[in-house]
C-alpha cells in the first residue's frame, strides 16, 4: 500500500511539474530523482527555456557540483540577482541533503526556508539515490512545505511504445507495436538508452516501416536480452548458438559473475513460467510475479518453458546457485571455465517436453 501511495504521489508531482511549465508557474525549489535520466534532462531543459531568456544563460543559469558544494557557495549563488531576466535557475548535481554535515545541513535548511522569488533551485540526484530521512524533521518539513519532489520513473510499456513511435516518425519511419516491444526487450526500457538506438536504426532502415531485421542489424542489446537469447537457445537444444552467444559476451569483457547472475535470474523465471503452465496460468501471472511491464518477455518465457519439465528447470536453478558459490568461494576458480561447464551440463541434461 505504501509503495502504491508513493507511486501515486510521484505521478501527481510529475503532472504538476508539466502543468507549471505549461502555465509559466514554475516554483522555487525542486528535487529531481529517479532512473529515467532522459525525461529528467528534458524537463530541466524546458525549465531553463522557460526561465532564462536566450543569451542570458551565463548570467542567470548556474550549475553546482554536489561534491564541492558548501552552504556558503550555495547562499552566494542564490543571492546573485538575475540580469535582464526575471529569474535565475540553479541546478545542484548529486548533493545528498540528508547526509550533509550537521552545520552545513542547518545552514542550507535555513536558506531553503526563505528562497527569493526570483530563484529556482533544483537538486538533481543522478548517481546518488534520493531518500528522505524523516528523522531530520526540520529539513524534511522544509522540503515538504517549500519544495516539490519529482521522481522520473521508468515509463509504462504503452507510453514507451507510443514515444518510440513518435521518435521514429520524426525520423521518417513507422514501427508497429510488436517490434517496438521487441526493441524495448532488446535494449531496455530506459528512454536515455533507447534514444541512441532509435537514431541508429532510423539512419539504417531503408523502408518506411522499421523491421525486426533493421533492429537486429544495428541495435546493441542489453546483457539481460543477450543472456535471454543464450538460455532460449539452450531451451531449444541449439547448443552451438548458446555457446556462440557466451563467446561474444566474454569477448566483450562481460564479467563471468555478471553473466551468471543474469543466467540464474532467467532460470528462476523459467521455473516460474513452467509452474504457470502446469497450473493453468498465463503471461499475466508471470508478469505480475516478476514486475514485468510488457507481455513480450513473459510470452517468451512461457514458450521456452514448454521445452523442459519442472525437474529440469529446478536443476538449472540449483546448478546456477552452486556455480555462483564456486565462483565466489573457491580459491583460483576460473569464472569462464565454470560458465562453460555449466552450459555444457545444461545443454546435455534433461529431456525436452
Amino acid at each position: 500500500m505504501a509503495k502504491r501511495n508513493d507511486k501515486a504521489a510521484g505521478q501527481a508531482a510529475y503532472r504538476k511539474l508539466k502543468q507549471d511549465l505549461r502555465q509559466g508557474t514554475v516554483g522555487s525549489l525542486y528535487l529531481f530523482h529517479g532512473e529515467e535520466a532522459y525525461l529528467r534532462d528534458h524537463y530541466l531543459d524546458q525549465m531553463k527555456a522557460k526561465l532564462i531568456p536566450p543569451g542570458m544563460e551565463s548570467f542567470n543559469y548556474h550549475r553546482l557540483a554536489g561534491k564541492t558544494l558548501t552552504a556558503q557557495r550555495l547562499a552566494e549563488t542564490v543571492d546573485a540577482l538575475p540580469m535582464m531576466s526575471p529569474r535565475t535557475l540553479i541546478v545542484v548535481q548529486d548533493y545528498d541533503l540528508f547526509k550533509a554535515p550537521e552545520g552545513e545541513r542547518k545552514a542550507i535548511t535555513q536558506l531553503l526556508e526563505d528562497l527569493p522569488e526570483y530563484c529556482c533551485l533544483v537538486f538533481v540526484y543522478d548517481t546518488l539515490a534520493y531518500k528522505r530521512d524523516a528523522r531530520m524533521k526540520k529539513l524534511a518539513g522544509v522540503l515538504q512545505d517549500k519544495g516539490q519532489e519529482v521522481p522520473f520513473l521508468r515509463q509504462e510499456t504503452g507510453d514507451l511504445v507510443d514515444w518510440i513511435g513518435r521518435r521514429f516518425r520524426a525520423l521518417g519511419h513507422d514501427i508497429d507495436t510488436a517490434d517496438a516491444q521487441y526493441l524495448i526487450f532488446l535494449c531496455g526500457d530506459l528512454m536515455h538508452g533507447l534514444i541512441g538506438e532509435i537514431e541508429k536504426i532510423g539512419a539504417y532502415a531503408q523502408g518506411r516501416r522499421v523491421t525486426r531485421q533493421d533492429i537486429d542489424a544495428v541495435a546493441i542489446p542489453v546483457i539481460d536480452a543477450v543472456v535471454f537469447q543464450m538460455t532460449d537457445a539452450l531451451s531449444r537444444r541449439q547448443t552451438d548458438k548458446a555457446f556462440s552467444v557466451l563467446t561474444d559476451l566474454l569477448r566483450l569483457q562481460q564479467a563471468p559473475i555478471m553473466i551468471l547472475a543474469v543466467l540464474g535470474k532467467h532460470f528462476r523465471q523459467l521455473y516460474t513460467a513452467r509452474v504457470a503452465l502446469e497450473s493453468g496460468k498465463g503471461s499475466r501471472w508471470v508478469m505480475e510475479l516478476w514486475g514485468m511491464r510488457s507481455p513480450y518477455p513473459a510470452d517468451k518465457l512461457l514458450e521456452g518453458a514448454r521445452h523442459h519439465d519442472l525437474a529440469w528447470c529446478k536443476t538449472a536453478m540449483r546448478r546456477c546457485a552452486e556455480t555462483d558459490l564456486a565462483m565466489k568461494s573457491v580459491a583460483g576458480a576460473d569464472g569462464k571455465d565454470l560458465l562453460v561447464s555449466l552450459l555444457l551440463e545444461l545443454s546435455a541434461g534433461g529431456a525436452p517436453c
